[in-house]
């Protein structure tokens, strides 16, 4: 922009969608005009004032090293810089902070309008401080949780007058803390294995990846020393006025078959009589407002989407102003919101527009909200408007799970009922449970995504005699605890309090992309447990779950300003610099078993399953010598005793699946194409459900 302009207020957002939203908001005539500068856009306001906004892409800055180079640890010393100057791959970030740089220069007023968050914080305050030279201190701050129109004029009207602060110190820190663990621990993993076998691969731990990746290996631990034991079920089939319903025994549990036995024969052909009937009325309240773990979780639930993924939806959704920032903690719904000016915008949507009016004829809206707080955002809740683009399935969803559930916390409690039959068969006790709900209340807001059923029972009467058509023993074996899934996963480091609200889908992410872990049930692979191993045997502390927890907590305190950035950093080198060089001393023990555990690893990503053919070898994805093209083959054949191999798809990648075809129970792997769905692959030339598949396409083409 030309020397001789106008002084003007430049605006710095953290993502091109914010930017655009924003300075449409504040133009007096409809939308603003967008401008490029070298491939950078920004858009320009007409106001009283000229308003310049333009965007960041996520973090320009971050910490790296003083000193030079990859190949070295420990490393304490460091500062802030370009990521262009720390990352390969981010070359188009010089541009952006140098078209950022030469819009500041004809600016007389700086705001600050990123994500009013710890991360949104440090993004703006590096922008302003290193690219636009030190307006930090003169900066102001908008705070908005929506991108609508009305909320984004009201906060720059309302501009707080300086930066946060002590969110910023505080998010630096944990940025600080988190790059010294980061750089330490992986760069010990990487280069002692590297060192050892000549070969590169990467390896990282971390201040959280460490003690999450512990809950994993302590549960693969427990399910992989699992002893399963034999047990006994009993139940009791009971015709009731021609109805016939399944009756549990009174002990759950029966651990001696002679027990299960005489239980059968006391019973075997003998009428029951009603003993007792135990009913019971209680209140179901409404559930309260979601915050980023809840709707995570949920929607892992109802969807099977990741957290990263329902992250990455739920943030699209903010961009285009249709639901408030979704990185909270919060679980309060502040009256600020304005819930009947949300209301009456949703009851312009037919599938909502009943219920909406429904909860706008109530004398007086007041959510049920949760304990948890968030000082910058409230919980998570539509803002009524309608999308101004075709929203995919995935965005659908999310966007009806939203709205749902911020209007089924305005509703009534649900009456249920439950109801209790004891049954005495010959001086043994069987149980009949029937559940009904009596008045739907806030269910009926909630109705898709309500997981129990009704079990409704006949009038019955105590004293009635009930016939029992038959008896039955189930042999079962109990069960190992359950793997972690994303979602349970989420919830015990929420409960242990490591990691963020921005930070633990992106963990769990890495579990995956390191290959510590495989499948959705997380599978400890054995990289996996060796990595921990290591950490464990030479440095426990950095994979303590108590240590990281206590750091987190000083961390909020920072915000707080009850605790000093310095005395951290101080305490981080503390705890590290002995584990670092207990990690270099015993560097080739630590590189022996770690190039050891990859080799194992890259063999288990190819082994698919086991042979179906011999029934004894492995199936194994294999590389031609002469072709250099991919297929399926038994390990067998290397010993002479099996020939099988299949063809497999030559362009994109496969991975097995761990899962067995529904059709044929053969091992299935997945093909994943660029630009193409994913889809599972079964190899059996032979497999029903192919058969079928062709059948269809025949008479598709007849007709």
């Amino acid at each position: 922009m030309c020397a001789e302009m106008e002084k003007y207020t430049l605006i710095v957002t953290e993502k091109p969608d914010a930017a655009q939203r924003i300075a449409s908001a504040l133009n007096e005539k409809g939308k603003a005009e967008k401008k490029e500068d070298n491939g950078v856009p920004y858009y320009v306001a007409k106001r009283d004032k000229e308003i310049v906004v333009v965007p960041a892409l996520g973090h320009l800055y971050t910490v790296a090293e003083e000193r030079k180079g990859r190949n070295y640890y420990p490393v304490f010393n460091f500062r802030w810089v370009p990521r262009y100057a720390a990352e390969r791959g981010a070359k188009q970030i010089r541009t952006w902070i140098e078209t950022i740089s030469k819009l500041a220069n004809d600016a007389d007023m700086f705001v600050d309008a990123c994500d009013y968050d710890i991360e949104g914080s440090v993004i703006g305050y590096c922008i302003l401080k290193y690219a636009c030279g030190n307006k930090e201190n003169v900066s102001k701050r908008m705070k908005y949780s929506t991108l609508t129109k009305e909320e984004l004029e009201k906060s720059y009207a309302e501009l707080r007058p300086h930066l946060d602060f002590a969110l910023i110190e505080a998010g630096g820190t944990r940025h600080e803390v988190d790059w010294l663990y980061g750089v330490n621990l992986s760069r010990a993993l990487t280069i002692s294995a590297r060192n050892w076998s000549g070969k590169y691969a990467t390896l990282s731990t971390g201040r959280v990846q460490g003690p999450t990746l512990k809950f994993l290996v302590s549960r693969e631990k427990s399910i992989r020393s699992f002893v399963p034991t034999p047990y006994w079920e009993i139940k009791a089939e009971v015709e009731i006025n021609g109805s016939v319903f399944e009756a549990e025994y009174e002990k759950q549990k029966i651990e001696i078959k002679i027990e299960a036995d005489t239980i059968l024969n006391a019973c075997k052909r003998k009428n029951g009589q009603v003993e007792k009937i135990d009913v019971k009325r209680f209140k179901q309240n409404p559930p309260v407002p979601f915050d980023l773990g809840t709707l995570q979780s949920e929607a892992y639930g109802l969807f099977g989407y990741t957290p990263r993924r329902t992250s990455f939806i739920a943030q699209r959704l903010y961009l285009d102003a249709l639901i408030s920032y979704p990185r909270t903690s919060s679980q309060k719904l502040p009256p600020e919101i304005n819930y009947k000016a949300i209301l009456k915008k949703l009851s312009r949507v037919p599938k909502y527009k009943k219920l909406a009016k429904e909860l706008l004829r109530k004398p007086e809206l007041k959510p049920r909200e949760g304990k948890k707080k968030d000082p910058a955002h409230p919980a998570i809740y539509p803002t009524g408007k309608l999308p101004e683009r075709d929203l995919d399935d995935s965005e659908k969803k999310v966007l009806d799970l939203v709205v749902r559930r911020f209007m089924a916390v305005f509703s009534e409690p649900a009456t249920k009922q439950t109801m209790k039959v004891c049954i005495n068969v010959n001086e043994h006790h069987f149980y009949l449970r029937g559940r009904q709900t009596l008045k739907e209340g806030w269910l009926r807001f909630y109705k898709p995504y309500l997981r129990s059923e009704e079990v409704l029972l006949p009038p019955i009467e105590e004293g009635q005699t009930i016939r029992v058509k038959k008896v039955i023993s189930e042999d079962k074996f109990t069960k190992p605890p359950p793997r972690y899934n994303p979602g349970s996963l989420l919830r015990k480091m929420e409960e242990t309090e490591i990691g963020t609200k921005a930070t633990r889908a992106n963990i769990i992410q890495t579990l995956h992309n390191r290959k510590y872990v495989r499948e959705e049930r997380m599978v400890v692979t054995n990289l996996g447990f060796e990595v921990l191993e290591v950490l464990e045997k030479y440095c426990p502390p950095v994979v303590s779950i108590k240590l990281t927890s206590e750091l987190e907590e000083r961390m909020d305190k920072i915000q707080a300003k009850r605790e000093k950035r310095e005395n951290v950093l101080v305490d981080t080198v503390e705890i590290l610099k002995p584990a670092v060089q207990e990690l270099k001393e015993k560097e080739k023990i630590i590189g022996k078993q770690l190039s050891n555990a990859i080799k194992r690893a890259r063999l288990e990503e190819r082994i698919i399953g086991t042979c179906p053919v011999c029934g004894t070898g492995k199936l194994i994805i294999l590389y031609s010598r002469k072709t250099g093209k991919r297929f399926i083959g038994c390990t067998n054949y290397f010993k002479g005793k099996c020939e099988t191999s299949f063809p497999l798809p030559q362009k994109g990648s496969v991975r097995p699946l761990g899962k067995n075809c529904r059709g044929c129970g053969w091992p299935t792997v997945q093909v994943r194409i660029k630009g193409k769905r994913p889809w599972m692959l079964c190899f059996n030339p032979d497999c029903p459900l192919k058969k079928e598949r062709r059948k269809k396409i025949e008479m598709r083409n007849m007709q």
